[in-house]
């Protein structure tokens, strides 16, 4: 019996709860409907109950109805039972300002802000309140008074920040944020990511593309010369939108100030070269190494400078005689000052490279490479580095075997890493130079799934050169023939290499190999400064080749023509837009477009 009873309770309480679920359920559907009539019904009675849970919906259902008189009873209610939540003022002035009463709603808004104490829950929920009915005016007074009495607490910049971006004065909106890190510094990741979301981020613009945030970063640097946050902020920005020379002038100015001795500005100029901005990197670099030999980062300016004056040569491709020359003397003038060691064993590298490839010395080049390898401390990694062009030399040296056993044991020893599937590859283009046509397919065919794609695409574009030159005719002597010229062009015996293709075509007519003798004397005439020769062999391969392994660098070698050695900057854009619409899944395409938008103006990442 007693279990009945307990049973019967139990129902009886559910069955109660239950109900006030359905009233509570009821309340809101009609609240989100705007069916406010009907929604009031409920909302009386669960007011009644509990006035500070119901309070807020009910009152919005009777200004939204017009009972203007219920509304400004329960308000008044609540503010005597609550008199320090001041958002009930709010609620009045909304009641006045619905009957026409402006001057009264106005006293009410105005009585809120005098009452406001210096309790920062409070000016929060005031604040709020202003932005929910969209006062935003007192909003802000809401808040700087708020300020005024919490200044060391709590400055309410964020919120003052919103209400500018919801009026749009971005200017005062911006100012917020920079009041916020020069009050407090170590908040700037923070502003960094609230400006990125309120005036938007573009990669390829540049970032915080606005000229009103660095107007302002501009105009504080001027006004608080010891805050060194706003000299950070606008580098990072300069820096984003590519303004590199920018970055300089003000990195500058904040070494001086705070003594960095280069430090910041070596940073800088590293990364100018690895965009490409060798101008600037070496304007970094000068002002690093004038502050003398004592500095710190002397050497390492010395050498980076050399380095930028290589990189510029090897990645902007319309360097002349004496800039080689220039080059190769200055990087001469920094080993003999460093010695050797493991800062200056990249310095020796890029000579050997520069003379050996490119000033065709190539036998003074193989002797810095095999003395800087028996230097004892070289890290691997360098040493696997150095093996790989000192075997290319070799290979130009017509040493072909030992060039060999050096692919080979950068192979072995990074069998799975992008450099050991380079020495993979380079060895199977021995074999492929020496006519032994299906042991280099099968290791290129291997390579196919390196995970450089740069290898895996070489490899795959030289497999198919062995198959379709072979697939079909099983007369091997026109790759062969193919094969010998093509080591003779590595060898600079560039005048018996070109015969030697010319006389494929001559010999075997329409062969599959055409559209390869064409694509590599385009290539050759490109080193030679012979742009009009090379422009007509590579058309010749997008034209009548297109569609095969070679349409697509064709066309993109054409565009770098016109873009770096011709300057006709509408013809490359032009070609770089070919290249995305006629490849879309080219190797090139992320490339073509990141120029085409560089050329057409757009500032990109």
């Amino acid at each position: 019996m007693r279990n009945l009873h307990l049973i019967i309770l139990l129902f009886y309480g559910v069955s109660v709860l239950a109900q006030k679920s359905t009233d509570e359920q009821l309340a809101e559907q009609f609240f989100q409907s705007k069916d406010y009539t009907k929604a009031i019904v409920y909302y009386e009675n669960l007011y009644a109950k509990n006035p500070t849970a119901y309070y807020s919906p009910y009152f919005t259902c009777l200004l939204a109805v017009k009972d203007l008189k219920k509304a400004e009873k329960i308000a008044r209610h609540q503010l005597k039972v609550s008199p320090d939540n001041l958002t009930y003022y709010v609620d009045l002035g909304q009641i006045y300002k619905a009957d026409s009463n402006l001057s009264k709603a106005k006293d009410q808004y105005v009585k809120a802000i005098k009452e406001l104490s210096p309790d920062i829950s409070q000016t929060l929920e005031l604040g709020k309140a202003f932005v929910g009915v969209k006062e935003f005016g007192y909003a802000i007074e809401t808040y700087k008074k708020g300020r005024r009495y919490n200044i060391h607490v709590y400055p309410f910049f964020n919120e003052l920040a919103d209400v500018y971006k919801t009026l749009g004065d971005i200017r005062s909106m911006i100012n917020e944020y920079l009041d916020e890190i020069g009050y407090k510094e170590t908040n700037l990741q923070d502003v960094e990511m609230q400006l990125q979301n309120s005036l938007g981020y573009d990669d390829e613009k540049g970032g915080f593309n606005n000229p009103i945030l660095k107007e302002e970063l501009q105009r504080r640097i001027q006004q608080y010369p010891d805050k060194i946050v706003f000299y950070d902020f606008l580098i990072y920005i300069l820096i984003q939108q590519k303004d590199f020379e920018g970055a300089f002038v003000h990195s500058k100015a904040l070494d001086k100030r705070q003594k960095e001795e280069g430090y910041r500005i070596m940073n800088l100029g590293k990364l100018c070269v690895l965009n490409e901005d060798f101008e600037t990197a070496q304007k970094c670099f000068d002002y690093v190494i004038s502050l003398g030999k004592n500095n710190f980062n002397y050497m390492q300016a010395c050498v980076e400078s050399a380095n930028a004056q290589f990189e510029k040569i090897i990645k902007q491709r319309n360097y002349t005689q004496t800039d080689l020359t220039d080059v190769e003397q200055k990087l001469k003038t920094t080993i003999k000052q460093f010695g050797y060691n493991q800062l200056s064993v990249s310095m020796v590298h890029k000579l050997a490279v520069l003379q050996g490839f490119y000033l065709n010395k190539v036998q003074e080049a193989i002797e810095m490479l095999n003395e800087v390898l028996n230097t004892s401390g070289i890290d691997k990694a360098s040493e696997a580095e150095l093996k790989l062009d000192l075997g290319d030399l070799l290979l130009i040296n017509n040493e072909v075997w030992d060039a060999s056993l050096l692919y080979s044991q950068v192979e072995k020893a990074y069998k799975y890493e992008p450099i050991g599937q380079e020495a993979k590859f380079r060895n199977a283009k021995i074999a492929f130079y020496t006519g032994d046509f299906k042991w280099a397919k099968a290791q290129l065919d291997v390579l196919k799934g390196a995970t450089s794609k740069l290898i895996a695409n070489d490899a795959m574009d030289l497999s198919l050169v062995i198959s379709d030159a072979i697939g079909i005719d099983t007369n091997v002597v026109p790759l062969q023939m193919f094969a010998s010229a093509d080591l003779l062009l590595l060898q600079h015996k560039t005048t018996e290499g070109l015969q030697r293709m010319d006389s494929i075509n001559i010999l075997f007519d329409n062969h599959s190999l055409a559209d390869d003798i064409y694509y590599k004397k385009a290539q050759i005439f490109t080193q030679q400064g012979k742009y009009k020769e090379a422009l007509e062999a590579y058309l010749r391969v997008v034209d009548a080749y297109g569609e095969d392994i070679y349409g697509d660098d064709a066309l993109f070698k054409m565009a770098e023509i016109y873009q770096y050695n011709l300057k006709d900057i509408e013809k490359a854009k032009t070609l770089y837009q070919e290249v995305l619409t006629k490849y879309p899944s080219s190797i090139y395409t992320v490339e073509a477009r990141k120029r085409f938008r560089k050329l057409r103006g757009d500032v990109v990442n």
